[in-house]
C-alpha cells in the first residue's frame, strides 16, 4: 500500500491519516477539504502529504469522510476518477441509501461500505488523533459485493489501526444506529437547548452543574454540520427511535405527576440492568 486520498479532513479523516501515517511511515497521503482552513491544518499537522482535489489514478485507497448527505453524489464522482485498482470506501453513520445508490454500479466491486464506531464530541483537523481508532469496532456492509483483492487493501489499513470488524446488513446497521448513536445525540442536543432556555431566566444555573449533567449532554457539542444529514438521511428509523423515547419520557412523567414513588423505583431498578448489558459489551 503505497498511496491514500482522504476526502473531509474533520475528526474521522484526520485521524485515519495520522494512524496510517504513524503505521506507514513512508505512505503517501494525499487529501482535500472543501474547508479551507481545514485543508490548510491537515497539512500543518501532519494528516496529509499533499493537498490534492482528486486521488491519483493508481490511488491505493480512497476515504470519504464527509458528511452523510454528500456521500452518495461524491462516491459517484470519485468512482469515476479512479483507476482499476483503487477500492473507495466511506465512514459514513448511514449505509441503507449508498448501498441502495451502489447496487448496480459497474464499480461496485471498488466500494466498501463501511462505519466506524469512533469518534468525540469535538470537530475538525486540531480534533484529530492517532489513536482514536485503537480497538474500534468497524461495521461492514454486503462485504460479498467488494472485490476480494482489493478489499485486502483495506482490511490491511483496519488490521493496522487495531480496528475490530462486524459484518451486518445496512438496513440492520441504519436500524440499530437509530437507537444507540443517533437517538442518544438528539436526546442531548435537546437536553442542552432545554437547560439554555431555562438559563434566559436563571443566570447561575451552571454553577449547579455537575458531572452528571456535563457526561449527559457532553454530545449536544458534536458538529451540527455533520449530525444534521444524519438526522434526516436516517429519518424513519430516527423517528421510529425517538417515538419510543419520547412515549417512555411520556410515561416517566406521568408517574412523577402521579408521586407514583414504587412505580419510578420499580421502572429505574428494571432499567439499572443495563449495567450488565454495558459490561459485557466491554
Amino acid at each position: 500500500m503505497q498511496k491514500i486520498h482522504i476526502i473531509g479532513l474533520g475528526l474521522l479523516g484526520g485521524s485515519f491519516g495520522l494512524g496510517a501515517r504513524q503505521k506507514f511511515p513512508e505512505i503517501k497521503i494525499t487529501g482535500h477539504d472543501t474547508n479551507p482552513q481545514n485543508l490548510k491544518d491537515a497539512l500543518t499537522l501532519g494528516i496529509i502529504t499533499e493537498a490534492k482535489e482528486t486521488p491519483d489514478a493508481d490511488t491505493d485507497l480512497v476515504i470519504l469522510a464527509t458528511p452523510a448527505d454528500t456521500l452518495g453524489d461524491l462516491l459517484l464522482q470519485v468512482l469515476d476518477q479512479v483507476g482499476e485498482q483503487t477500492l473507495v470506501f466511506d465512514l459514513g453513520s448511514t449505509k441503507a441509501k449508498l448501498c441502495a445508490l451502489m447496487a448496480d454500479h459497474p464499480k461496485r466491486k471498488q466500494y466498501l461500505a463501511s462505519h466506524p464506531i469512533a469518534g468525540t464530541e469535538y470537530s475538525g483537523p486540531k480534533a484529530a488523533f492517532a489513536d482514536l481508532l485503537d480497538r474500534k469496532v468497524i461495521i461492514i456492509c454486503e462485504l460479498e459485493k467488494t472485490d476480494l483483492h482489493l478489499k485486502e487493501k483495506a482490511y490491511k489499513l483496519f488490521d493496522a489501526l487495531n480496528l475490530k470488524l462486524r459484518f451486518m446488513d445496512p438496513e440492520e446497521h441504519d436500524r440499530h444506529l437509530a437507537f444507540v448513536s443517533h437517538l442518544s445525540h438528539a436526546s442531548s442536543f435537546m437536553l442542552g437547548q432545554t437547560v439554555l432556555q431555562k438559563m434566559q431566566d436563571e443566570k447561575n444555573i451552571f454553577d449547579m452543574a455537575g458531572s452528571g449533567f456535563a457526561s449527559t449532554v457532553r454530545l449536544a457539542k458534536s458538529s451540527p454540520a455533520m449530525w444534521a444529514p444524519i438526522f434526516t438521511e436516517n429519518k424513519e428509523n430516527v423517528l421510529a427511535a425517538l417515538d419510543g423515547f419520547i412515549e417512555n419520557l411520556t410515561d416517566f412523567r406521568n408517574k412523577i405527576a402521579a408521586e407514583d414513588t414504587q412505580g419510578l423505583y420499580d421502572k429505574m431498578a428494571e432499567i439499572n440492568k443495563i449495567r450488565d448489558i454495558l459490561d459485557l459489551g466491554k
